[in-house]
């Protein structure tokens, strides 16, 4: 290693040696060299440093440093050579209409303020090959649905979350729109897309709910707001109370009762006339008009 580097006009010194190689040319490609056991080439790291420019040969059997210094030695250089970051694999062709979710109040607000628009949530994880694979259609489906809303949650950074919301296979997705809250929720890969796009054909079309926005379930929302790994906070609805009735339309119901009730005793106690009760009085009265004749 050390022959390859004194071979080499990349290095330099932060001490010069210009009667020997004055006329060696500068170079942009900067680095640093670290040396150890006694001045002999040990390895080579990146600092940061001023950069002399003067070639330097490194002989591996022969210490230049100082008896304080034998054990370590540092030559400082730069590196010009930058890497940009490459995008992340579930960052890649994402539309207006997809982002990402940051936390789980993000995605309670995100819900409710969409309104009657269809939100789609996409569970997902940078180590799944199965959510990798199926992301590119996403996008395409995203691209094509320009008025439906789809939300990723990353696995690995909300576990605790998705853990309170019962998600525990992936690719996971979960439906939502307006008062109606949560329509369906399954799995799918890139071999059942079909059921993906089954569902975004029933729910995909406009309509407008009655009622307030619901998003989440209640006891999601409670199990959430009892996840001490989470800073979220939720006040459960009051339970609604029963209408109790008027007094007066109470003691109406009770007169009106007494009446029927009075009435039907006294139906009882005056009963029909019997058929020989109706005889006899026919009789009596065919005896008198033949006495009226007589």
């Amino acid at each position: 290693m050390a022959d390859v580097i004194s071979k080499s006009s990349v290095f330099s010194p932060a001490i010069s040696h210009h009667n020997h190689h004055s006329n060696v040319k500068k170079f942009p490609v900067q680095c640093s060299v670290t040396t150890k056991n006694q001045g002999k080439l040990a390895g080579f790291s990146s600092l940061r440093s001023s950069f002399g420019g003067v070639r330097t040969a490194v002989d591996q059997n022969r210490s230049f440093c100082s008896q304080k210094s034998r054990n370590s030695l540092s030559i400082h250089a730069k590196l010009g050579l930058t890497f940009n970051n490459a995008p992340k694999w579930w960052e890649k062709g994402l539309q207006p209409n997809m982002r990402e979710v940051t936390s789980a109040e993000d995605l309670v607000d995100s819900l409710l303020k969409a309104g009657d628009k269809l939100v789609i949530v996409d569970f997902f994880s940078p180590g799944c090959g199965g959510c990798r694979a199926l992301h590119p259609k996403l996008c395409q489906l995203a691209e094509m649905n320009p008025d439906i809303q789809f939300l990723q949650v990353n696995y690995e950074e909300h576990k605790s979350m998705c853990y309170s919301l019962n998600v525990h296979v992936l690719p996971f997705f979960r439906f939502y729109r307006g008062s109606e809250g949560r329509l369906c929720s399954f799995s799918c890969t890139n071999a059942t897309i079909k059921k993906f796009k089954d569902a975004l054909a029933k729910h995909g079309t406009d309509r407008c709910s009655i009622g307030p926005t619901k998003g989440l379930e209640e006891k999601e929302l409670l199990a959430l707001a009892a996840n001490k790994d989470l800073s979220f906070t939720y006040t459960p609805k009051p339970a609604e109370l029963e209408t109790v009735p008027d007094l007066q339309e109470v003691s109406a119901n009770v007169d009106t009762h007494a009446a029927a009730k009075e009435s039907l005793s006294s139906s009882n106690k005056n009963p029909l006339s019997s058929p020989s009760t109706l005889k006899s009085s026919q009789e009596s009265e065919e005896k008198s008009l033949a006495t009226a004749r007589r």
